[in-house]
């Protein structure tokens, strides 16, 4: 067992004086205070789910925007042909062409970036870096929004703070929400946009209970429980 710094063990002491699962917006302030680090931490959202990933009907991703942003600036590319360049350029994205990206990513194993996004038209070219982006969880997708002719309005959600998410082979979600700069109100709300949308996306497939634990967690403390009969009335 790895060894714990004194951060670590006071911020679990804290924990433990509440004394069992707390509401979203307890669990985020209860969060924040154990982000005693020099840093602006990251509030990470971790939930467990009760389905198998390894059948493709049980497998549990999308996309959702966070009301409040990630705290954190998002570098996206686009990759699209010459008529919609202009249009992703305006609305901000930091990366936009198509051929040049493609070889630089697939000769350079360039990775400078934290979203792709492609129209249709070029995901034939687009498909050869599947096992380079794939892996990374950057491979664009129509699921989750990021194989689009509505460019423009894709780049700003994404730069607005909108985020992906993908199950992974445990059943397990993880996400930031927020920083612990933030307000526990503004933790709490993005918190709430994503479980709300996990809940919809319950697969027909998945018996018996789906959200089986849920935590928050600064980057450098350890998960502050939340009660999960709370998140299911707050997210129907």
């Amino acid at each position: 067992m790895a060894k714990r710094g004194k951060r670590y063990i006071d911020a679990e002491a804290l924990i433990e004086e509440a004394s069992g699962p707390s509401t979203l917006e307890d669990a985020a302030a209860l969060a924040k205070k154990t982000a005693t680090a020099s840093f602006d931490e990251s509030i990470d959202l971790d939930v467990r789910l009760g389905v198998d990933p390894r059948h493709a009907d049980q497998m549990v991703r999308g996309a959702v925007v966070l009301p409040h942003g990630t705290g954190k600036e998002t570098v996206v590319l686009v990759l699209a042909n010459e008529s919609k360049q202009a249009e992703a350029e305006e609305a901000g994205a930091d990366y936009v062409g198509l051929e040049k990206y493609v070889e630089r990513i697939q000769n350079d194993n360039w990775l400078d970036f934290d979203v792709v996004i492609a129209t249709p038209d070029v995901m034939a070219q687009v498909g050869r870096l599947g096992r380079i982006l794939g892996p990374r969880g950057l491979m664009p997708n129509p699921k989750s929004g990021t194989v689009t002719m509505d460019v423009a309005e894709t780049v700003q959600e994404v730069k607005s703070g909108k985020i992906e998410f993908r199950v992974d082979k445990h059943g397990n979600l993880h996400t930031a929400v927020g920083k612990a700069s933030f307000s526990a109100e503004e933790l709490a709300d993005n918190a709430r946009a994503f479980l709300k949308e996990v809940v919809r996306l319950r697969p027909v497939s998945a018996k018996g209970l789906y959200l089986r634990s849920i935590t928050l967690s600064a980057t450098m403390g350890p998960p502050v429980p939340v009660e999960r009969s709370m998140v299911l009335t707050e997210t129907r």
